[in-house]
């Protein structure tokens, strides 16, 4: 693709998926040379560099005493007609559905007003379909931005079968899938590292999430209980999240502080996967499981729940193991087995290595290109 686009991305500044994915993309675009424009209410978590293509536009509120709520996505659909309407853009991408689908329908139609027009692409992410989205409070909604966007993808083909039973969807929704850079994550020495959290040369498994109930965290500590019973380990827990209280105390109940590591958020992650022996994640949803592939691009094996778009990226007895949600048996099984068995765990990290390559970003941002070109073309169509 020769065409550089002046392109709007609009997400969530936190550690969760969609923002990771959007912050991501929008990093490999401004690479190839496109213009990158972030729109959000402070710098993504995954924007740690400086690059000329990429600019950060941040989205402010006023306290005023008649507002209970700041009226957020007033202030949003603003900024959007503001940095479309003063940097030229090309198209708007926004990412996760609510509320940012309907804020863009909103700042389309006021630039419509004004003579611009503008298509916009939102990416569906999971929860903003399959849990927040299907609340009544935002379902009608949800719909209608989905049918008002000029582009829509979903990251897995289960997110796309479950956002076309859940609403009352026209239109086509498009399957691109979730990508790995692997100039980041890649399988690199750290037994220094390794050494400080290991010393006893201890099995490492790690688990990275935002700790919330869906995660399903208390299963990991239950796993790797079972697991420390027959095969000295360390679990490294990352991120932070409102079950975080409770899990501590489930790591005192069976006493297994003493080999458990709450790390919190960290930027760096790719450097404590490349600690890691296994990665768990028996999540009770996950539309896609972009922390499962950023573990296979560092070679370790996964074993998680068989849900959501998981199958997708894991093959069972190849790179990892599925199993249903909450057998704890099971997964500590496979965890044991695997974890015992150095020859079967080095051809387990070969094969998760293979298979992540099937989402290298090279492979996965070209088709983001064409779909923006082609929506970029038919809305010059139209104005013409």
């Amino acid at each position: 693709m020769n065409k550089k686009l002046k392109i709007g991305v609009v997400c969530y500044p936190t550690y969760g998926g969609s923002g990771v994915v959007a912050t991501e993309l929008g990093i490999a675009l401004a690479k190839k040379g496109h213009s990158i424009h972030f729109i959000s209410y402070k710098r993504p978590a995954r924007l740690s560099i400086f690059s000329e293509n990429i600019y950060l536009h941040e989205v402010t509120t006023i306290n005023y005493p008649l507002f209970e709520y700041l009226p957020y996505e007033t202030s949003l659909a603003s900024k959007m007609v503001e940095v479309v309407k003063n940097e030229n853009l090309d198209i708007l991408h926004v990412h996760y559905a609510i509320p940012h689908a309907a804020v863009a329908f909103m700042a389309k139609s006021i630039l419509a007003s004004h003579g611009k027009n503008i298509p916009v692409i939102t990416t569906l992410h999971g929860t903003d379909i399959t849990l927040v989205g299907k609340h009544a409070n935002f379902s009608p909604v949800v719909e209608f931005s989905i049918n008002s966007s000029d582009g829509v993808t979903a990251v897995s083909n289960h997110l796309k079968n479950e956002t076309l039973e859940k609403f009352g969807i026209n239109r086509d929704i498009k399957v691109i899938y979730n990508f790995i850079d692997f100039d980041r994550f890649r399988k690199i020495n750290k037994d220094h590292f390794k050494q400080a959290i290991a010393p006893e040369g201890e099995k490492i498994i790690v688990h990275t999430s935002n700790f919330r109930k869906v995660k399903r965290v208390d299963d990991v500590i239950r796993i790797f209980h079972k697991v420390n019973q027959h095969i000295p380990s360390k679990l490294l827990l990352i991120g932070d999240g409102p079950e975080r209280t409770t899990l501590e105390a489930l790591c005192k109940e069976l006493q297994v502080c003493q080999s458990v590591r709450f790390l919190g958020k960290q930027d760096a992650v790719e450097e404590l996967l490349a600690l890691a022996d296994l990665f768990l994640i028996p999540s009770q949803n996950e539309s896609f499981g972009l922390a499962a592939l950023e573990a296979m691009a560092c070679e370790v094996p996964v074993i998680s729940s068989n849900i959501g778009g998981l199958p997708e990226v894991i093959v069972h007895g190849e790179n990892g193991f599925l199993e249903d949600v909450g057998d704890v048996e099971s997964m500590a099984n496979h965890a044991i087995k695997l974890l015992s068995d150095d020859a079967m765990l080095q051809s387990f990290r070969k094969s998760a290595l293979a298979r992540a390559k099937d989402f290298h970003i090279d492979k996965i941002l070209p088709q983001y290109e064409d779909y923006y070109c082609e929506l970029v073309e038919c809305s010059k169509a139209v104005v013409a």
